[in-house]
């Protein structure tokens, strides 16, 4: 297969097209205006092009027949991909690159009940990490797959909620600020990838280690690599979800923990609460 057909899309979507091609408009835009060094322009571009390599190419047609490249895919999806392009912090570039119209009546909606709202919840310190390791589960169940691998319209809400979830998740824990105006404490920002990682991690596992054929979808649809049996495939996949994407929840981790030590270095941690001791009742004799 040469370069070029791989790189067309098994199924074109033109708001995908779109949405890429904005984002790459607004972050170039903003380099105009805020200055953006080197090591962020790279991390902004290599994840902006593998999570585009991964939703829409001939990636996809293998992702929806073989169990261990959906792993792979997914691994782009809600980890390495929206871990580099946050690692870039391109919010304020993106902003910035935005007409000025646009930006005012951004800030002004800010201040709106409904987009306050939203905002908060976007950068909620415990539903963010949650849903980020639901969606994973929630998709991996052999029913949930089996729907979603079939139907157009439910592969493609699956994969853009792991992108969004996986955004909104590293936008928390590559934060270097403290809290506030930081969503998430520093020490938040340590352990929150320990509980996201473990059940990634325990479920790889279990795929990894199960007997029998829990994902059937992929010989219904024709498996695109024969040679692999479905047991093999499953085996894979597992390892994807145990290995590769424990790895780079650890390195949020040590990430964070950077953070966490150079604040603490610089003295811009808050100081710890004291406790007050309760005055003991006396009663009168």
């Amino acid at each position: 297969m040469d370069l070029l057909a791989w790189l067309r899309p098994w199924e074109f979507s033109p708001s995908l097209v779109l949405a890429f091609l904005l984002s790459a408009v607004l972050f170039v835009r903003g380099r105009r205006v805020h200055s953006v060094g080197k090591i962020r322009q790279v991390l902004f571009w290599v994840g902006w092009i593998l999570l585009y390599l991964s939703l829409h190419t001939r990636l996809d047609y293998y992702a929806e027949r073989m169990f261990f490249i959906h792993r792979l895919q997914h691994l782009v999806l809600h980890h390495l991909g929206p871990l580099l392009i946050m690692g870039a912090y391109p919010g304020q570039v993106m902003r910035a690159g935005l007409p000025l119209r646009w930006r005012v009546r951004l800030a002004q909606a800010r201040q709106s009940g409904w987009v306050h709202t939203l905002e908060h919840l976007s950068t909620h310190r415990i539903l963010v990490p949650f849903l980020f390791v639901l969606l994973v589960l929630v998709w991996l169940q052999p029913t949930v797959q089996f729907y979603s691998m079939l139907d157009w319209r439910i592969y493609r809400f699956m994969n853009w909620s792991v992108v969004i979830s996986g955004v909104l998740y590293w936008n928390l824990i590559l934060d270097r600020r403290p809290r506030p105006p930081a969503a998430l404490s520093p020490g938040g920002r340590v352990f929150s990838p320990v509980f996201t990682m473990v059940p990634q991690m325990v479920a790889g596992a279990v795929i990894a280690f199960t007997g029998h054929d829990l994902y059937p979808v992929f010989d219904l649809c024709g498996r695109a690599l024969p040679g692999i049996s479905a047991l093999d495939d499953q085996v894979l996949g597992g390892l994807i979800m145990w290995v590769p994407a424990g790895l780079i929840e650890a390195f949020g981790l040590m990430y964070a923990l950077g953070t966490l030590m150079r604040l603490s270095s610089k003295g811009r941690l808050p100081p710890p609460r004291r406790r007050v001791p309760r005055a003991s009742a006396h009663v009168a004799s």
